[in-house]
């Protein structure tokens, strides 16, 4: 990526340019999914057959069962790069750190694109699935979309962790309308403090517009118009060794290219697929 910085920047004092990096969108993928830092290409989750439990009149004899075993493998599979070039002049002219300010920039651009990749790899993983009645999130549809959500997950051990639902911004209308007229106690929170995270023991995240793609993000997805539920941490990414940032020399250029970089591998485990619900919005 080459620079196309304009002529100004060497000939007037910029204001900070810390006060002016983009706005950067929150990180969910952490907090839904469980996450390996370590330096593995491979994690394995091997899962057997479920075993079938006999009900008899007692006899006190039995026939052995047989069982297979599969293994199940996290592999990982891809690397987000963004680079620049950014020159010494930026460097030394300018009041604000253009180093530091485009670090920062890069950083927040690769995790980003990480977060898209494995909340639509999260998606298209799950195998529960679901269909919002018609106006999607509206007011009157919400109570009845958490209440069906639920009910796809209860019942099962592992519960505890909690549950959660990622919106799109588009989505919280309906839930702040919702909020507000649910109930005193509740409402008047809701109304006090603005949205709230949590609607019926569900955790709400929200992202921006178009986080759920029909397009190629690394894999292919087509994930336009849906939304994901489930319980957390059934679910893993590997980033070995996080977000790496780099400085290099380049020649026959002053300054430096800069360059950051993360590996990625996502595994929904096969024996827990069904607590990941896939959600298209009906319109």
């Amino acid at each position: 990526m080459g620079n196309t910085n304009a002529i100004t920047s060497y000939r007037a004092k910029w204001f900070s340019s810390q006060l002016q990096q983009t706005l950067k969108a929150a990180l969910v993928a952490e907090k839904i999914c469980s996450v390996d830092r370590t330096d593995a290409k491979y994690i394995w989750n091997p899962y057997g057959d479920a075993p079938t439990t006999v009900v008899q009149a007692i006899v006190g004899t039995y026939v052995p069962a047989t069982y297979s075993s599969v293994d199940d493998t996290l592999t990982v599979t891809y690397e987000f790069i963004v680079s620049e070039h950014i020159y010494d002049f930026e460097k030394v002219m300018q009041n604000g750190d253009i180093f530091a300010s485009r670090a920062d920039e890069m950083v927040a651009s690769v995790a980003t694109s990480i977060d898209k990749y494995v909340l639509n790899a999260l998606c298209d993983a799950g195998t529960g699935a679901y269909d919002t009645p018609s106006g999607g999130f509206s007011q009157a549809n919400i109570p009845i979309i958490a209440s069906n959500l639920l009910s796809k997950v209860a019942g099962y051990a592992g519960n505890e962790a909690g549950t959660y639902l990622v919106l799109e911004a588009q989505d919280i209308p309906g839930f702040v309308q919702a909020g507000a007229g649910q109930g005193f106690t509740f409402s008047d929170s809701w109304l006090r403090n603005g949205f709230m995270s949590n609607y019926m023991g569900i955790e709400l995240y929200v992202k921006p517009n178009s986080t759920f793609v029909t397009a190629t993000v690394g894999a292919s997805f087509t994930n336009s118009g849906h939304r994901v539920f489930g319980v957390k941490g059934v679910s893993t990414y590997a980033a070995p060794r996080g977000i790496q940032y780099e400085e290099k020399a380049i020649g026959a250029s002053t300054g430096k290219e800069v360059v950051c970089w993360g590996y990625i591998g996502f595994k929904a485990w096969y024996a827990k697929t069904a607590l990941t619900v896939d959600i298209t919005v009906t319109a």
